[in-house]
């Protein structure tokens, strides 16, 4: 998964900006890191949910920062509809 979100060139990092895609429609999968609180992930499962959005999971915050070439953990990713 790590992989995928390296590739995926049109993406959202972090949990405010994929939560704002979501709520206009622009995402078609979200990626979540497991070890982060799930008080600070809940609102984007809700409406993932409430989307029908597909969402994967990854083990590390610090790994999926990484994945999209930050040096800061992510707790969420978001890839953006290719129109």
């Amino acid at each position: 998964m790590y992989q995928r979100v390296k590739q995926q060139r049109m993406r959202t990092v972090g949990v405010s900006s994929t939560l704002r895609a979501l709520q206009k429609g622009w995402l078609t999968e979200v990626v979540l890191a497991r070890d982060t609180d799930r008080r600070v992930i809940n609102p984007v499962l809700t409406l993932c949910k409430e989307r029908s959005i597909k969402v994967s999971w990854v083990d590390s915050q610090m790994a999926l920062g990484r994945a999209c070439g930050l040096k800061v953990r992510a707790s969420a990713v978001g890839f953006l509809r290719e129109e």
